[in-house]
């Protein structure tokens, strides 16, 4: 279950990843698998070629992408990578929202 985020910042990640960009999009997160993770970032490209390359510098596998559907292709990031990735991407007001509560 998500929640958390606006509905404008979605549609700016649909926009971009749409566009062919790498887009952000972190929002709270519940789910019985994952007991100990309280939100997900979503990593998406419409291209799969740019999103896996992204996902390669670390250490993410193509297979792991989701390909959806409605045309947004992503990675969900969670925990340890979730919060080492954003810190290297600079996202530190996502870090700030939703990862220091």
């Amino acid at each position: 279950m998500a929640f958390g985020l606006h509905k404008q910042e979605l549609w700016d990640w649909k926009r971009r990843v749409k566009r062919g960009e790498i887009a952000f999009l972190t929002h709270y997160w519940l789910d019985d698998r994952f007991p100990n993770a309280r939100s997900v970032t979503k990593v998406g490209c419409s291209n799969i070629k740019t999103l896996s390359q992204w996902g390669e510098k670390y250490g993410l596998k193509k297979e792991w992408i989701h390909e959806r559907e409605d045309g947004y292709p992503h990675f969900d990031l969670i925990g340890d990578i979730q919060l080492d990735i954003l810190l290297k991407e600079g996202l530190h007001e996502h870090i700030a929202r939703f990862l220091t509560k």
